[in-house]
C-alpha cells in the first residue's frame, strides 16, 4: 500500500534555486566568514522576494526535494556500514542545531528532526511536513539550515568539499539529458 507521504506523489520544486541557495551558504562558511555579511543577507531577500508566491513555494519544494536525495545517499552509506542512518545522522544533526539558537529556535528542532527522519525512512519530507498545516515563517531558516548541515555531513563524511552539491547537480544534469 502507497502512503500519501511517497515522493512519487510530492513537487520536486525548483532545485535549482534551492541547490544555488545552499551552495552559497557552504561557500560562505568555508571561506571562514562565520556570520553572513549584511550584503550575502540582502542579496538573499532579494533573490527570495523576485521568486513570488509561487516561486517560495518552488524553493520550498525544491529544499525538500534535496533533503530527501542528502537523506537517501546517507541512508545508503550507512547502511554500506550495517549502521542505521537515523541513530548516527539525526543525533548530530540536533546537537548542532541546538548550538545554532540566533538562526534556529528550539522549537523548530523537532520538526526538522522528523523531516529528516521521514526522509531517511523513504517518505517525502515535503508532504510529511505538509500533514501538520502550512510551513511557517520561523521554520525558514531551519529548514535552510537542515539542508545546509545534511549537505555538510555528506562533504566530510566523503571528505570532499564539493560532494553534496556536485552529486545534486549531476543528477540534475542526468534528468536534462533524459
Amino acid at each position: 500500500m502507497s502512503s500519501p507521504c511517497d515522493p512519487q506523489h510530492a513537487p520536486v520544486g525548483d532545485v535549482g534555486a534551492a541547490v544555488m541557495m545552499i551552495d552559497s551558504r557552504l561557500k560562505a562558511i568555508r571561506d571562514s566568514r562565520t556570520e553572513t555579511d549584511a550584503e550575502e543577507q540582502a542579496l538573499t531577500e532579494q533573490f527570495a522576494a523576485s521568486l513570488g508566491p509561487g516561486g517560495v513555494d518552488d524553493l520550498l519544494d525544491g529544499t525538500c526535494t534535496i533533503i530527501y536525495m542528502f537523506a537517501q545517499w546517507l541512508r545508503e552509506a550507512h547502511e554500506d556500514h550495517d549502521k542505521d542512518v537515523i541513530e548516527y545522522v539525526v543525533p548530530t544533526l540536533v546537537a548542532t542545531m541546538r548550538r545554532m539558537p540566533k538562526s534556529i529556535q528550539p522549537e523548530a528542532i523537532p520538526t526538522m528532526a522528523g523531516l529528516v527522519v521521514a526522509a531517511c525512512m523513504g517518505l517525502s519530507p515535503n508532504l510529511w511536513r505538509q500533514q501538520y498545516g502550512d510551513w511557517t515563517e520561523e521554520e525558514m531558516n531551519p529548514l535552510e539550515a537542515t539542508a545546509f548541515l545534511l549537505a555538510e555531513h555528506i562533504n566530510r563524511i566523503t571528505d570532499d568539499p564539493d560532494f553534496a552539491i556536485r552529486m545534486i547537480t549531476e543528477a540534475l544534469s542526468a534528468l536534462d539529458q533524459d
